[in-house]
């Protein structure tokens, strides 16, 4: 049996420990293709690292730098298709969020990944006038994480609620959500006043009680709706149409049949 973690307060509280099972890194290799041998060219310096993975190049960056180093991989090297933006998050373990924007070239057939890492509170230069799909990505990074992006044209959240508490996509955000969440919907249309009356959210909506007679229909225990639990079981009786008897017991076999 697992120790017991107390949940209290677990929005600031960061749980990153080394005990999981960690997958081995992608094999790296050096870039030796001609064409990410141009794209390092034109990048400069503005290249802090760079290698390729599954056939496709990563470049890390300075968060500072992501306008400028965006600009030169469209108009230079040929990107013209940001499929991908987001970010991952290592608070915890070095207090960084780490960003990632995703590049295709059509006419090479070649993609890129763009990678940086930014403090907490600090902001990231919007990329939507280069790229416009990029404007719902960031407002998406802004919702689910907090990183705010500078000069972008309707920088709101996009999933959640303007009102909500909390980005859901953080670690140290409950897997159920916290106090405010399971009760979100209640004050929002009821009133608070009716808390009592209706009670908070269920935040867990794939559980499954075998005694719960309201939710779920218990098969091998058919029972009418909200009848008191029981582990008498019941016959299951289906019923009877013109196509298919299903409470038939018994069916020929093939040689009787023949």
């Amino acid at each position: 049996m697992r120790k017991y973690v107390p949940k209290n307060n677990v929005q600031g509280k960061a749980y990153y420990t080394d005990r999981f099972w960690v997958s081995p890194r992608v094999p790296r290799t050096e870039v030796k293709d001609a064409h990410f041998s141009n794209v390092i060219d034109a990048l400069g310096d503005l290249a802090k690292e760079h290698y390729v993975e599954i056939g496709q190049l990563v470049v890390h960056i300075d968060a500072a730098t992501n306008f400028e180093v965006m600009t030169i991989l469209k108009e230079v090297c040929g990107y013209k298709q940001c499929s991908e933006q987001s970010a991952v998050d290592y608070l915890a373990k070095d207090g960084n969020f780490e960003l990632f924007w995703q590049l295709l070239n059509y006419d090479e057939a070649k993609r890129v990944r763009v990678v940086t890492r930014l403090e907490q509170g600090m902001a990231i230069e919007s990329i939507v006038p280069l790229f416009k799909s990029a404007n719902f990505a960031e407002r998406e990074m802004f919702d689910m994480f907090g990183i705010k992006v500078n000069n972008h044209p309707f920088l709101k959240r996009i999933l959640m609620p303007d009102d909500w508490e909390g980005h859901p996509l953080l670690k140290t955000y409950p897997l159920f959500g916290d106090e405010k969440a399971s009760w979100y919907e209640v004050d929002k249309i009821f009133g608070k006043e009716y808390r009592d009356i209706i009670g908070p959210e269920n935040r867990d909506p794939g559980k499954v009680d075998i005694e719960d007679t309201k939710r779920f229909a218990r098969i091998g225990y058919e029972v009418p709706f909200g009848t008191e639990y029981s582990e008498e079981e019941q016959e299951i009786e289906y019923s009877e149409t013109a196509l298919v008897n299903y409470n038939k017991k018994a069916s020929k076999t093939l040689d009787e049949r023949k």
